[in-house]
């Protein structure tokens, strides 16, 4: 701990009287942060997804599974197109789970209008009807930048704390490439099988 983090955690601990949540947070960061195992980093992106689907309702069809190998490839740079081949499910089904899982590219928030005051009217309730007629665009693209908006909302109000979790775990380069090459050797050994299967038959 360098000097000047004792002295933040000093007025931490004489204006609470308590380095509780202090202890609690350096404990949660470095749990993260010592793993160099491809395998426990999968179980932990599995622990994290299952803890946000417990706390979010889910509108993905996608098993945990498929939402691990999700999460590692887009972090590995996987486009929802090549995501979609490796979980043999549509672009769109991936970009559902994404926004399940906070994980918002840049691209999908170019919104033909102020960003800032969709925010807030999304935040206010406001239907999709309302804010067609307000930003003065389609009701058709209002709809289809929600669900965009909505996942950045539900990501800043946890601190960004899931995607955070997230990249501090798979944005090694060789261990995202280890997981990548796994998932791909996985994905063609269970495509083999199921060819031996028919052939067998």
């Amino acid at each position: 701990m360098d000097e000047k983090t004792a002295e933040l955690r000093d007025i931490f601990i004489e204006a609470t009287g308590s380095d509780t949540v202090t202890e609690q947070q350096s404990e949660s960061r470095g749990s993260l942060a010592d793993v160099d195992d491809p395998e426990a980093v999968r179980e932990r992106v599995r622990g994290i997804v299952a803890t946000m689907r417990e706390r979010y309702a889910f509108d993905t069809d996608l098993g945990d599974d498929a939402l691990v190998a999700l999460v590692v490839g887009f972090f590995d740079g996987d486009s929802d197109a090549d995501l979609a081949v490796e979980l043999d499910a549509s672009p769109e089904a991936v970009r559902t789970a994404r926004f399940d899982l906070h994980l918002v590219r840049d691209a999908d928030r170019e919104f033909p209008f102020d960003a800032d005051r969709f925010d807030s009217l999304l935040v206010d309730g406001a239907d999709d009807e309302t804010i067609a007629e307000t930003l003065e665009v389609p009701v058709e693209v209002v709809s289809e930048c929600r669900p965009v908006a909505e996942a950045d909302i539900r990501s800043s109000r946890a601190n960004y704390r899931f995607r955070d979790d997230f990249a501090e775990l798979l944005t090694d380069d060789d261990l995202s490439n280890r997981l990548a090459e796994d998932a791909r050797r996985d994905g063609l050994r269970e495509a083999t099988e199921d060819i031996e299967t028919d052939v067998s038959l």
